[in-house]
């Protein structure tokens, strides 16, 4: 079928190509929402713009990885396309040298006030959504491990697992996958550390914005005892983790066969079409053949009991969630075991099985940090230091920033409005490559007429809609973005 044999190349004379296209439509948005006058009015890092501001910094690194770049190396690549600098009015940009000496300007406080910038826009892109948007705020705190095989990094450490590297914090809203708030820290540094204040600012944010209420959550290293008191106070309702401690589980034993409730999960999907035959278990088989230990789940249950930590003073619900597993071997059941997980909640009237769904999940979290590290690139850790390397942290994940604001300011109304509103949550939801190449990386033509620069497409996708209706919506405008003026920062 691959049947070309006379391949020829030549120089076109006019036909200025582009493989980012959709690069423009994200340009309009940042435009549109005021991102650029509010780096260049707060941040201050160069003592003279020339040529280059502090917004153009930070764009070209967003940029470089929307557009298909992986590293700081990538941007020589773009500063030599000639289309891509026209498409976007530029004369010039950075290079990968010069991005990376603007990365070690930062100071701590410098980090701080760029990610209360994202945060002011952040938030008035937020109140383009409608009610139903601000029932709840679902805010999350994690750590993970960001490994570096350099000798010379500043600030780096080792973690409990012998992994040299960086360990960042990563408080995110779960409603859009959006990270709120992204902290470098030493590789030796506990999960949990810092957690709490970045969970009040993070609060602070939503409050701002107008959401009615507040859920906080994380694993077993964010329980955070000694704010829950404070947080309840608040009316803040929080779902943590607990380790399994022996006082934990003494309790659960004695819990009598009646307070425990059988826990069914629902099914992950539902068969549209014919149920298929399921394929032969291939890992089982061998499992047994070579006798290896097999550890099966039977059966869940839950109950619930008040607990008061020694740092509260007050109690609060504890859920138990119990696992009866049997652990096999090639010939047969060899015991069975009981294991114990525990979620610590301030929710009155949620019942036990719906926390421990809401505390699962959390789990996609884990998504959104998968996508930071091998997706969008952010924790690369590219540069000397642990300051210059969380600032480019936050430089680069302003890249997936975009991506949720893009979706967001899809409209949803009218005619078609359910299929719109499915679209923007897939969009919302989608893997960044996938954005990148369904919603980035078309062809076009770049045209500079007057004070014009036309993007006309060369190719077709099935985004191609999505992509036209959200530059359409960007140029008419929006009702609360129209003015791009901030109150001074409060760091």
């Amino acid at each position: 079928m691959l049947a070309a044999r006379n391949i020829q190349y030549e120089l076109a004379d006019r036909v200025r190509g582009l493989s980012s296209g959709g690069i423009g439509a994200l340009h309009l948005l940042v435009r549109r929402v005021g991102l650029i006058d509010a780096l260049d009015e707060h941040l201050h890092l160069l003592r003279s713009h020339r040529p280059y501001h502090e917004s153009d910094h930070v764009l070209n690194i967003a940029y470089n990885l929307l557009c298909g770049g992986t590293c700081l190396e990538d941007l020589e690549l773009r500063r030599n396309d000639e289309v891509y600098l026209d498409a976007l009015g530029a004369a010039r940009i950075p290079d990968p040298t010069t991005a990376g000496d603007f990365c070690r300007r930062f100071e701590e406080i410098d980090v701080e006030i760029l990610m209360e910038i994202i945060k002011d826009v952040r938030v008035k892109v937020w109140q383009e959504q409608p009610a139903s948007f601000f029932d709840e705020a679902i805010i999350e705190a994690d750590g993970t491990m960001a490994p570096t095989t350099g000798e010379k990094k500043g600030g780096m450490g080792i973690s409990y697992k012998g992994t040299w590297g960086y360990h960042p914090l990563v408080v995110s809203l779960a409603n859009t996958g959006e990270p709120l708030y992204l902290v470098n820290r030493s590789g030796n540094r506990p999960s949990h550390e810092g957690a709490a204040p970045r969970f009040d600012r993070a609060i602070e944010i939503c409050r701002t914005a107008g959401f009615n209420q507040i859920l906080l959550r994380g694993d077993t290293d964010f329980t955070q005892t000694k704010d829950l008191d404070r947080w309840d106070e608040a009316g803040v309702r929080f779902i943590f983790g607990v380790d399994a401690m022996p006082n934990l589980v003494a309790i659960a034993d004695d819990l009598p066969q009646g307070a425990w409730k059988r826990l069914k999960r629902p099914p992950k999907y539902v068969v549209k079409s014919e149920r298929r035959r399921r394929r032969p278990n291939v890992k089982q088989r061998l499992v047994r053949k070579h006798g290896f230990s097999d550890i099966r789940l039977e059966g869940e249950a839950v109950a619930e009991f008040a607990y008061r930590p020694t740092a509260c003073r007050k109690p609060y619900r504890m859920v138990v969630l119990r696992k009866d597993v049997s652990v096999n071997d090639g010939q047969g059941q060899l015991f069975d075991e009981v294991r114990y997980l525990f979620y610590i909640t301030n929710e009155p009237a949620m019942s036990t099985r719906n926390v421990v769904y809401k505390a699962n999940d959390r789990c996609d979290q884990e998504n959104l940090i998968r996508e930071l590290k091998s997706g969008v690139r952010a924790l690369r850790m590219p540069v000397n230091d642990l300051v210059s390397n969380w600032a480019y942290m936050v430089m680069a994940s302003l890249a997936w920033t975009l991506k949720a604001w893009f979706a967001l300011l899809l409209p949803e109304h009218g005619r078609w409005g359910p299929k719109h509103q499915a679209q923007k949550r897939r969009v919302l939801r989608m893997r960044f490559r996938t954005f990148v190449h369904a919603l980035v990386q078309i062809p076009c033509q770049i045209v500079r007429t007057g004070r014009r620069v036309v993007y006309k497409l060369l190719a077709w996708n099935p985004w191609q809609a999505v992509l036209l209706r959200g530059v359409e919506t960007l140029r008419t405008g929006l009702p609360g973005l129209h003015t791009p003026r901030y109150e001074p920062l409060r760091c």
